[in-house]
This record gives C-alpha cells, sequence and structure tokens, in this order.
C-alpha cells in the first residue's frame, strides 16, 4: 500500500483502537488484499452519491452518512493491512491517493447537486483534490507529507457526515436542505484555507533546503 512508510502515513487516532487492530488483523490473514480495500472505498463512496441526492428521505440520508463512514473505515484499514499486516505492493501509492480522489469528488459533487448549487460541489471536490496534491507534491520533492489543515480527508468527511444527519433531521420538519448546503459551503472554504496553509508551509520548508 502507499503507506509504505510512517513519515508519510495519515496520523489516524482510530488506528490504535482495539476494533481497528482486530479487525485489519483477520482481514490480513484471509486472502483480501489492501488494493482491494482500497477499491472497497470507492464501492461505499459510489453508493453515498447515490443516496445523497435523495434529500426527502430521512433513511436515505442515514444510510449516505453510514456509507462515508464505512469509506473512512476502507481508508483506515488498507493501510493497516499493508503495514501491520505485511501485505504491501508496490503499486500500493496509486491504490492509496486514486480512490480517495474518485471517492471525494463522488460524495462531495453529489451534495453540491443535492443542495442545489452543483457548482459549490465541483468547487469542494476540486479543492479537496488540491489539498491531496500539494501534500503530495511535497513528498515528491523529499518533504514530509504534510496532513495538516482544518479540512484533511477525515474532517471533510465528518463534515460531510455531519451536514447528512443534520439533512435527515431537517427532512422532517421542512423541505429545505440548508444543511448540506452549509456543509458544502464548509467544506470548500475549510479546503481552500487548507490548501493556502500547506502552501505556504511547503514553500517555506523548500526555502529551508
Amino acid at each position: 500500500m502507499g503507506d509504505e512508510e510512517d513519515a508519510s502515513r495519515r496520523p489516524i487516532a482510530s488506528r490504535s483502537s482495539s476494533w481497528a487492530i482486530g479487525l485489519s488483523a483477520w482481514l490480513a490473514r484471509t486472502g483480501v488484499t489492501p488494493n482491494s480495500i482500497s477499491l472497497f472505498s470507492i464501492l461505499f463512496a459510489g453508493l453515498g452519491a447515490a443516496l445523497i441526492p435523495f434529500t426527502a428521505h430521512p433513511i436515505a440520508m442515514v444510510c449516505a452518512a453510514i456509507s462515508v463512514q464505512m469509506r473512512l473505515v476502507c481508508n483506515l484499514l488498507d493501510g493497516m493491512v499493508a503495514i501491520e499486516g505485511g501485505k504491501k505492493t508496490k503499486s500500493g501509492p496509486l491504490y492509496n491517493e486514486f480512490p480517495d480522489r474518485i471517492a471525494d469528488s463522488l460524495l462531495l459533487v453529489a451534495a453540491g447537486y443535492a443542495c442545489g448549487f452543483a457548482w459549490l460541489g465541483w468547487l469542494a471536490a476540486l479543492l479537496a483534490a488540491l489539498t491531496a496534491y500539494i501534500r503530495v507534491f511535497g513528498g515528491a520533492v523529499g518533504l514530509l507529507q504534510d496532513f495538516s489543515g482544518i479540512m484533511a480527508k477525515q474532517r471533510r468527511m465528518a463534515v460531510l457526515t455531519a451536514g447528512l444527519v443534520a439533512q435527515s433531521v431537517e427532512t422532517v420538519i421542512s423541505t429545505s436542505r440548508w444543511s448540506l448546503l452549509l456543509a458544502s459551503v464548509i467544506i470548500a472554504a475549510g479546503s481552500l484555507v487548507t490548501c493556502t496553509t500547506r502552501t505556504i508551509r511547503l514553500a517555506r520548508s523548500l526555502e529551508r533546503l
């Protein structure tokens, strides 16, 4: 997997949780590969993206929120199976990054269309991709990958999950879609700030080389 070195691994607190350790150890003993787990993250994101437009149905919103979290579980387990489970592959970096960009785009674009502002979804997806590009670019020029920022992947998905759950409640009392709109605005604005701060940190680090 792409999580081949500790320095390039995203810091995730749940990686040390007992359920994650137990589940990843079990998966490592099976024929499941880290790369296939990465691809499953796209499947869950696609399911969530298919459900998000059904804003009039509270259950659909809750199921979409669960799909977002399952996408993150896949993102957690693929690296653990690869590193702790000893199943790293040479193509790992590809599978570590590309499915994430696809999953982000599916979910964020769907949220934009669902809240009535398609351009906002596309903007959020573009900025999310740029945060990753800046991080990976830093690694490509010999620096440690920078996972900092107010809207890194886990926070983007946390905001989206909260927006979907809030939308499920809002749907019961109103036909509006303010919850998803607010979540999309926060993600786009936060991603822009993250791109800016990461770029500044990258430039300063390059100057110190």
